[in-house]
C-alpha cells in the first residue's frame, strides 16, 4: 500500500537534511579558507618550492572534476583497509577543492596591488612580511571579500555532489523522499528552492559588498 504523504511532511524531511547541507558548507568553507590561505602565502612567498608546490596543488584540484576528488577521498582510503565514513571523506575533498579555489581569488586580489604600494612599503623599512601585514593583506582583503562570498554559493552546490559517497545531504534527501513517495516534481521543486534560499543572500549580499567596497577605488 501506498502511503499519502504530505506537502508539508516532505519540506520538513527536506529541512532536516538541509542542516546538513548548511554544516558541510560551513565546515568546507571554514576549512578551504583555512588551507587556502597557506596555498595563498605558499603561492606568493619567496620560496620557490613553495611557489610551485602550490601552483600545482591549484592546478591540480581546478583541473579535476569534484566529483572525482569526492570519489578518491571516499574509496582510495579504502584501499588502504581505512574505513572512511561518508561526511568525513566529503568534507576533506571539499576542504581541499575549495582552499584551491579561495587561494587563486586570493591571489588575484594581492596582485591587484599596485607595484607603488609595494615599494611605499618597502622605504619605509618594512620587511616582507611587514609589507604583507600592514599595507598589502588589508587592502587585498577589500578587494576579496565580494569574490569569495559569491564562491561561498559555488560551495553550497558542490555538496550536492556529495550525495554519490552516500553522504545525506539535500540532493540525496531528494532521491531517497523521491523514491518513497513517487512525487518527484514535487520533491525536486523544493530541493531547488532550499538550494535557492540558501544562494540567493550570498549572491545579493557579493553584488552588494562590491558596490560599497569598490566605490573608493573604482578607477583601477
Amino acid at each position: 500500500m501506498m502511503m499519502e504523504f504530505s506537502t508539508w511532511d516532505i519540506l520538513r524531511n527536506l529541512l532536516l537534511a538541509a542542516r546538513w547541507t548548511i554544516l558541510l558548507s560551513l565546515v568546507s568553507f571554514i576549512g578551504g579558507a583555512l588551507v587556502g590561505l597557506l596555498i595563498l602565502f605558499l603561492r606568493i612567498g619567496k620560496g620557490r618550492t613553495g611557489r610551485v608546490l602550490a601552483a600545482g596543488y591549484v592546478e591540480l584540484f581546478q583541473g579535476t572534476p569534484l566529483l572525482m576528488q569526492l570519489f578518491l577521498a571516499f574509496f582510495g582510503l579504502g584501499l588502504f583497509g581505512i574505513d572512511v565514513p561518508a561526511w568525513l571523506a566529503a568534507a576533506t575533498a571539499l576542504i581541499l577543492w575549495t582552499a584551491a579555489f579561495l587561494a587563486e581569488i586570493w591571489r588575484g586580489c594581492v596582485e591587484a596591488i599596485r607595484r607603488g604600494q609595494w615599494e611605499a612599503a618597502a622605504s619605509l623599512g618594512m620587511g616582507y612580511i611587514q609589507q604583507m601585514r600592514w599595507v598589502i593583506l588589508p587592502q587585498a582583503l577589500r578587494i576579496a571579500v565580494p569574490p569569495t562570498v559569491g564562491f561561498s554559493m559555488q560551495v553550497v552546490k558542490g555538496t550536492a555532489l556529495t550525495s554519490i559517497i552516500g553522504f545525506v545531504e539535500l540532493s540525496k534527501a531528494g532521491s531517497m523522499v523521491t523514491n518513497a513517495t513517487f512525487q518527484p516534481f514535487t520533491v525536486y521543486g523544493l530541493v531547488a528552492l532550499i538550494y535557492f534560499a540558501l544562494c540567493w543572500p550570498l549572491s545579493k549580499s557579493s553584488q552588494m559588498l562590491e558596490r560599497k567596497l569598490n566605490a573608493p577605488h573604482s578607477h583601477h
